[in-house]
């Protein structure tokens, strides 16, 4: 062994680690090297957030728990609010505008929070600065804005993902696993509902049209994208929505009929508050997810000879981390879309909420016509 290998170890120990690195990563993500050529192991990624609402609060959070993460810059409509929202996570830039986040060269990724109408702009906004982006749910408003994401997303070569949090759940993925292998035999009914009085005013969020509102692509989205995950695309299907004046859906009933006799009875509203559950019907037994079944939690098997089985999770932070930590493993591995939460699922879930308005008569006039 010569002196310049001593320094860094022995050939054998060099060639056992690299060769281990490459079953689970690429040659890149072995050096550390991204999209943009930084090297991982000298540096975290670096956040930067567009808006400081609830939603935003929850996600700096989870990046206590996400390893490789730093937040770095806050932007918002008034300095004020970056200001106080960086002082909160101590994040070392604060911005008034959403574009000088986007500019800020520092910046790696961008965590969009902003109102529904706004995903689409400011993300293609974020896409041409360069930077990666995640995108709160609902991806876009329509498959069109979806579609202008992710093919400019691809255009540049950027990492790009809707950040629809209970994807990457521990719990969620596991009612995946237990649907997929037969735990509960064929899966014959499924019900999932998510409702939530709203005391909010006209010019609220949940009721403006301009700001895309109505409980489907707001809370309904999540019903949609269970049936989806554990099912796939109905046969067929039927939608109801109870709509106020302003023209958003106040509350909203959904039917997809799958092969055979299998159903998905899914309802969202803003009107009540009811327990917030899941339940997969099979004719073997059944799986309950309980209240608040889109958020960390426990799930119950129950199966038809009269066993039950309490299925707990040891959750780290706060949910959100999980996504979180696929974003940065992501582009630490060079790449531009997750495996997880990939385009084509996020086009298949828009898809079925344009066509989901499309029978309800709920029309976003700035945006879908």
């Amino acid at each position: 062994m010569n002196r310049n290998s001593e320094s860094f170890g022995s050939v054998e120990t060099i060639a056992v680690s690299f060769i281990t690195v490459l079953k689970n990563k690429s040659v890149f993500a072995y050096l550390g090297v991204t999209n943009n050529g930084w090297l991982m192991n000298s540096k975290k990624i670096k956040w930067g957030f567009i808006g400081t609402g609830w939603i935003a609060n929850k996600f700096a959070n989870s990046l206590k728990s996400t390893e490789g993460s730093e937040l770095y810059a806050i932007g918002s409509r008034s300095i004020e609010s970056a200001k106080k929202f960086a002082g909160e996570f101590n994040a070392p830039k604060a911005y008034g505008s959403y574009q000088e986040v986007a500019r800020d060269p520092d910046v790696d990724v961008i965590y969009i929070a902003t109102p529904h109408n706004l995903h689409c702009a400011n993300t293609l906004m974020c896409l041409e600065s360069n930077k990666h982006v995640l995108c709160e749910k609902p991806f876009g408003v329509n498959g069109k804005e979806v579609r202008l994401m992710i093919d400019l997303a691809r255009e540049k070569n950027l990492f790009l993902m809707e950040a629809l949090w209970s994807r990457f759940l521990p719990n969620v993925i596991k009612v995946k696993e237990l649907v997929d292998s037969g735990t509960i035999g064929n899966v014959k009914l499924l019900t999932a509902y998510f409702e939530g009085k709203s005391d909010g005013g006209p010019e609220h969020r949940h009721f403006n049209i301009d700001l895309c509102g109505g409980s489907l692509l707001d809370i309904g989205i999540y019903n949609v994208f269970l049936s989806l995950y554990l099912l796939g695309s109905p046969e067929r299907f039927k939608a109801l929505a109870a709509t106020g004046s302003n023209g958003t859906d106040n509350s909203i009933g959904i039917l997809f009929k799958y092969p055979g006799d299998s159903l998905a009875v899914l309802h969202s509203s803003f009107m009540a508050n009811t327990p917030i559950v899941a339940e997969i019907h099979g004719d073997k037994g059944k799986i309950v997810m309980e209240h608040l079944w889109f958020c960390p939690g426990n799930i119950r098997l129950i199966r038809h000879d009269g066993t039950e089985e309490l299925i707990k999770f040891e959750f780290k932070g706060n949910g959100y981390n999980y996504e979180a930590q696929e974003v940065v493993d992501c582009i630490a591995a060079g790449k531009t879309e997750s495996n997880i939460m990939t385009h084509e699922f996020s086009l298949k879930l828009i898809d079925m909420l344009d066509a989901i308005r499309k029978e309800c008569g709920i029309i976003y006039p700035k945006h879908d016509l």
